[in-house]
């Protein structure tokens, strides 16, 4: 009886333990289909046709999806930090919540898009085009928006510190509580936009921006006599 009782003993010391070990993180898999909570991860994904498709909570750090189209995509909680949508059409896409912090999007297509409480940090949208584009409570701190199209886009409550929204044309945007603080607004285009209830918005801002007879200023500042601005 011990012999045996030893031999088990033995041969339970000897089994493997594998079975205990927790399960290895699983790698970007590129060559994934879409779907909810992909790993895109570092991958190439240019010049696809990914309209309308479900690629929600997904991660795609540092992915490539320059040209491709993903209107009407829900990309909602999804990690695109750093990801790149170079001339990407994204219009009506549900981005809400989702992190494109240093992102970039150089004449890309968000109008519509949907981008409530997403982080856009850093992002680099020149020349983007976001009319109608939902930003309500969105952070935008130091975002590059030169030349960017915001017309009849909702930012309530977004957070524009030292935003760079040169050129950029806000006209018919909502901007109840948007933090402008620091934001540089050279020759940014506020005609027909009210800026009553904007934060953090100063004399010297409005001075070097453009408006006209319909912008209506926060209590305190007034319109520049240059106002409205001719044509560049």
């Amino acid at each position: 009886m011990k012999r045996a009782i030893g031999m088990l003993c033995f041969c339970l010391a000897a089994a493997p333990v594998f079975f205990l070990l927790p399960a290895a993180p699983a790698s970007a898999g590129c060559g994934d289909r879409p779907a909810a909570g992909v790993d895109w991860s570092k991958c190439e994904k240019r010049r696809l046709m990914l309209g309308s498709q479900n690629l929600s909570k997904g991660s795609f750090v540092r992915t490539d999806f320059s040209r491709s189209d993903l209107a009407g995509a829900k990309l909602a909680g999804a990690d695109l930090t750093e990801a790149d949508f170079e001339h990407a059409r994204l219009a009506g896409a549900d981005l809400s919540g989702a992190n494109l912090a240093k992102a970039s999007g150089s004449r890309a297509n968000f109008v519509e898009a949907v981008l409530k409480g997403a982080d856009l940090s850093k992002a680099e949208m020149a020349r983007a085009d976001f009319t109608g584009a939902d930003f309500t409570g969105a952070t935008m701190q130091k975002a590059e928006l030169g030349r960017a199209l915001l017309n009849d886009a909702v930012l309530d409550g977004a957070d524009l510190t030292k935003a760079e929204i040169a050129r950029a044309v806000f006209a018919g945007a909502s901007l109840k509580g948007a933090d402008l603080t620091g934001a540089y607004t050279y020759l940014t285009h506020f005609e027909a936009t009210d800026l009553s209830a904007a934060k953090g918005l100063t004399q010297m801002q409005l001075d070097a921006a453009c408006g006209d007879a319909k912008t209506v200023l926060p209590e305190g500042l007034t319109a520049p006599a240059a106002w409205p601005c001719g044509q560049e």
